[in-house]
C-alpha cells in the first residue's frame, strides 16, 4: 500500500510541474516580425499591442470600427513566404476574426491596402489552427473593399 501511495505522488507532482505553462512567444514573433520588415524593406508602425501596419494605400471611404461587417480581400502567409489562405472577396464582422485582424482592419480605410504582421499573441496564440501552427507569425496582404 505504501509503494501505491508513493507512485501517486509521484506521477501527481510531475503531472504538476511548471513546464505545462505556455511558451511565451512575444520576444521571439517580434524578432521575427523586425527581420520580416528589415528583410523585406518596409516601412512599418507598431501598436501597443504588438501588431504591425504597413499602410500602402491608405483609402478614401469610411474607416471601419472593431464591431463593423467588412469586405477584404486578403493574402495570408508566414514569414518564410508560405502561403496558408488566400480570399478574393471575404465579407465578416470584425467581431469573429482573430485580433490582429479586428485591430488591424480598422487602420485602413474603404480601398486602403496594406500589410498587417501579426504575432501569434494576436492570432491563434499556442494552440494555431489546422495548417497554423502554434506561436507562428502571421502576414496578410489587406486590401479593405468596404465597410458595410
Amino acid at each position: 500500500m505504501k509503494n501505491i501511495v508513493i507512485a501517486f505522488a509521484l506521477v501527481l507532482f510531475t503531472a504538476c510541474g511548471s513546464d505545462d505553462a505556455p511558451k511565451d512567444y512575444t520576444a521571439e514573433n517580434d524578432q521575427e516580425i523586425q527581420k520580416y520588415i528589415t528583410d523585406n524593406n518596409l516601412t512599418a508602425q507598431k501598436s501597443s499591442s504588438g501588431l504591425y501596419y504597413v499602410i500602402d494605400t491608405p483609402g478614401t471611404g469610411s474607416q471601419p470600427t472593431s464591431t463593423d461587417n467588412v469586405t477584404v480581400a486578403y493574402k495570408g502567409y508566414f514569414t518564410n513566404g508560405s502561403v496558408f489562405d488566400e480570399n478574393p472577396t471575404f465579407s465578416t464582422n470584425l467581431r469573429n476574426v482573430i485580433k490582429g485582424w479586428t485591430e488591424g482592419i480598422t487602420y485602413f480605410k474603404e480601398g486602403g491596402s496594406g500589410i498587417l504582421l501579426i504575432p501569434s499573441s494576436l492570432g491563434y496564440g499556442n494552440n494555431g489552427r489546422s495548417s497554423i501552427p502554434g506561436g507562428a507569425v502571421l502576414v496578410f496582404d489587406i486590401e479593405l473593399i468596404s465597410v458595410n
